[in-house]
């Protein structure tokens, strides 16, 4: 092949790659004018407000136990099952015949430490005024006498300890309401042996709730925590009266998450003068939540969940990009995200795997 053959082969090779290029280019404008145009929309921050129903529980205000607590005897009981009581009220008297023995020999010997006592008081102020006298009293003996009335003042204080303490187990002989309330339980009857729990009987005397004041328990998902405040007001139902709803407000939160429910112990106050509700009760709770500002919020179709993670597609100069985020709560077909994004670029109302990244898109409008 000779030089000019050489060099027209060459021609033909380039305006061949030329032509292919130029039909690569038309093909592929052909396939952007050719696909559907793409609503795009300007992203915003907004507030997205939503709501969790779930189930509570009523519970007592207050609720305690009522053990006897020292071993005896039932002898009276004042209360019974349904009875309301008042914050120091006599709800049950024992006996215990030994306390009685006890008390008699604590006070016996109080007062014989009592007269030691006297005595050898009396004998220190005798040798005290008698050794004002020089050479009448030694003032060892003097010493001795001091030491002695110590020792018998020291002896008498220990006696009436001891009949105090005898005196204040004989108290135990009665049980009192600590708080105002309702009595809900009642386990034992008159004559019964009763005693602190496993020495006597099993089973508390009386169980006392307060029942004018009750809390709403729930247990919040991690996931909420972050909106819940003490601020929240809550409205509930119970099934022993349907179409009625009742409203509290959040009062306590727990601070901690449950390690193994990963949910927060929530508690709201529950007036309840008229005992209309009890406890024990399940509720189905509706908690509404007002989002946070400057949170970016979407049509839930513009999340675009692939293999590869979640992501927006971002358009810009006709181009599409993935950016990939993060995404909050959702309500209303809306959902909150989180990525590197800036109020105002315009995203895919509708994105799907079809819009490749980096690839070119046509836009329709922008709402």
């Amino acid at each position: 092949m000779n030089k000019s053959s050489v060099i027209n082969f060459i021609k033909i090779v380039v305006v061949a790659v030329t032509l292919q290029a130029c039909g690569h280019k038309e093909e592929k404008k052909a396939e952007v004018e050719a696909a559907p145009a793409q609503d795009v929309i300007s992203l915003k921050k907004g507030v997205l407000s939503t709501s969790l129903d779930m189930p509570g529980e009523l519970v007592a205000y207050q609720q305690v136990d009522l053990y006897a607590k020292v071993n005896s005897f039932i002898k009276k009981l004042n209360v019974d099952i349904g009875s309301e009581v008042k914050a120091g009220q006599l709800l049950a008297t024992m006996e215990a015949p030994e306390y009685n023995s006890q008390l008699s020999g604590a006070q016996s010997r109080l007062q014989s430490q009592e007269a030691v006592y006297l005595s050898s008081k009396a004998t220190y102020k005798r040798l005290l005024e008698t050794s004002k006298t020089p050479g009448t009293v030694s003032p060892n003996e003097l010493d001795l006498a001091l030491a002695k009335q110590n020792s018998d003042l020291a002896q008498l204080e220990s006696a009436r300890a001891a009949f105090r303490e005898v005196g204040d187990n004989r108290n135990y002989l009665q049980i009192r309401a600590p708080f105002d309330g309702i009595i809900t339980a009642r386990n034992v009857s008159a004559g019964a042996y009763v005693g602190p729990s496993g020495k006597g009987s099993e089973l508390p005397v009386f169980t006392l709730q307060e029942q004018k004041k009750l809390r709403l328990t729930v247990s919040i998902p991690e996931s909420y925590t972050g909106v819940l405040n003490n601020k929240n007001e809550i409205s509930f139902a119970v099934k022993a009266f349907p179409g009625e709803n009742f409203t509290a407000r959040v009062t306590r939160l727990a601070g901690a998450l449950d390690s193994r429910l990963r949910s927060q112990r929530t508690e709201m106050d529950v007036i309840n003068k008229d005992k209309k509700l009890l406890p024990g009760m399940v509720a189905d709770v509706h908690i509404p939540f007002n989002g946070t500002e400057g949170t970016f919020v979407v049509p839930s179709k513009a999340v675009l969940n692939s293999t590869l993670g979640v992501y927006v597609i971002k358009v810009t100069d006709n181009k599409a990009h993935w950016v990939p985020v993060k995404t909050g709560r959702t309500a209303d077909d809306k959902t909150e995200i989180f990525g590197p994004l800036t109020e105002g670029e315009a995203i895919v109302k509708v994105a799907n795997e079809e819009i490749r990244d980096n690839s070119d898109i046509k836009v329709n409008k922008t709402n």
